[in-house]
């Protein structure tokens, strides 16, 4: 079972988030910053850092619209996120990843890797260009070959990228510039692409949910984490 935990953020906010610890398993733990898709640390994100502690990792999960709905899950319906969405900015997304990592360094955590979902799979590419990351998983993260471009060169640890192949809006054409700028800065990464799955592929929880897929994308992504936070 998940605690909630309540952190102090540099711009002086308080945000919530969600924290699912191993219960036997040796110390001292890996340690994984999980983010949240745009709708909130809903039931699918507290499931996913829950099956991520039962493979050994200490899981936080910080609510990243915290400024302007703490606390609030919404319904899978874009419209009723985007003003949060649109409100989220660059600093204010760094210190809140910034406050996840103080605190499972604060618990004793060595090694952090983050992962992250739609929103999150964006935010953990920032994460890991600015923490000392040992490794990060991006599923579909949107926005990360525009205004991020140029975080390319900064990815401090090796990162896992999950797309679906039938997703209208982050096509191989979207996605290029991406993967040209790492191999430009010669940073190590894996492009994983899912012929047979949309957008959102890995929530159970979302008719766009692909079983196949999502099960061959979390042995992968368990197998990255484990080899790079070992």
């Amino acid at each position: 079972m998940g605690t909630k935990v309540t952190l102090a953020v540099a711009d002086g906010t308080n945000m919530g988030a969600f924290v699912a610890c191993p219960v036997a398993t040796p110390r001292p733990l890996p340690g994984l910053i999980v983010l949240q898709e745009a709708f909130g640390v809903n039931k699918n994100t507290r499931e996913i850092a829950e099956r991520l502690s039962a493979e050994g990792f200490l899981c936080i999960a910080p609510e990243l619209f915290h400024r302007t709905a703490p606390g609030k899950e919404f319904p899978y319906d874009f419209e009723a996120v985007k003003p949060h969405y649109m409100a989220i900015t660059t600093p204010g997304l760094e210190a809140d990843l910034r406050a996840a990592f103080l605190w499972l360094q604060n618990e004793g955590v060595k090694s952090i890797g983050a992962i992250g979902f739609c929103l999150g799979g964006r935010a953990a590419y920032v994460a890991n260009a600015i923490l000392p990351l040992k490794a990060a998983v991006s599923f579909y993260g949107g926005g990360i070959a525009g205004e991020l471009l140029e975080r390319a060169k900064d990815q401090r640890g090796p990162i896992l990228f999950f797309w679906g192949g039938k997703d209208a809006h982050i096509t191989p054409e979207v996605r290029k510039p991406l993967f040209e700028a790492l191999g430009a800065a010669e940073k190590p990464y894996v492009n994983v692409e899912f012929s047979a799955a949309n957008h959102a592929f890995f929530n159970n929880d979302r008719p766009s949910y692909e079983p196949a897929s999502a099960a061959q994308a979390f042995a992968l992504a368990k197998a990255f984490l484990k080899s790079n936070l070992a």
